[in-house]
């Protein structure tokens, strides 16, 4: 019998997307490599593939396939870094050939190292990060527990991720790492 996890993988591998709790919210996820899973997010969010996505990750070294760290000086890596893992979402400079279905309109990208257990250990079993977006459609409060997810969500997730939310009672903050710029209090 799969466990929990080997579940989750197994629909990410099909390009499915999840839900799954996160630091103050359940999360949507997806493979960020799929274009059809990404889509498949959005379309269920009902979110423009223009405004760019967040990716979530167990460690920095699963973002560095999709964000340029050449173009931040050693001070805004260390700033980044100094706040990971943690509920601090930072908005990078886009490696050249990141997919335009992450970045959207933009030539950066919104990433952040959790410290939520579970989703280390969900990005470590899948090998790489996961698209990360709140479990809710676009405008309504997002689900702060499995059962909130509602029933018209969870009938187009390929599968929900049973686990507890952390004591973040916002969504993460969002900042620029270049210029230190809030774009998101939390």
């Amino acid at each position: 019998m799969p466990n929990e996890f080997e579940l989750a993988v197994a629909a990410l591998q099909r390009d499915g997307v999840i839900a799954y709790a996160t630091e103050a919210v359940f999360g949507l996820g997806c493979d960020p490599d799929s274009e059809l899973a990404v889509h498949r997010l959005l379309a269920i969010k009902q979110r423009p593939v223009e405004k760019g996505l967040i990716l979530i990750a167990a460690d920095l070294t699963q973002l560095q396939d999709y964000i340029d760290l050449d173009q931040l000086t050693s001070e805004q890596l260390a700033r980044v870094e100094a706040s990971w893992p943690g509920p601090f979402t930072w908005i990078m400079p886009a490696c050249s050939n990141t997919p335009a279905w992450l970045t959207g309109q933009f030539t950066t990208l919104a990433v952040r190292v959790t410290a939520h257990p579970q989703v280390q250990a969900l990005c470590r079993a899948f090998g790489k990060p996961l698209v990360s977006t709140s479990a809710n459609l676009t405008g309504e409060e997002p689900a702060r527990q499995v059962a909130d997810i509602g029933d018209l969500l969870a009938s187009q997730l390929a599968y929900i991720l049973p686990g507890e939310v952390g004591g973040q009672a916002n969504p993460s903050e969002i900042k620029d790492a270049r210029t230190g710029a809030i774009i998101r209090p939390s």
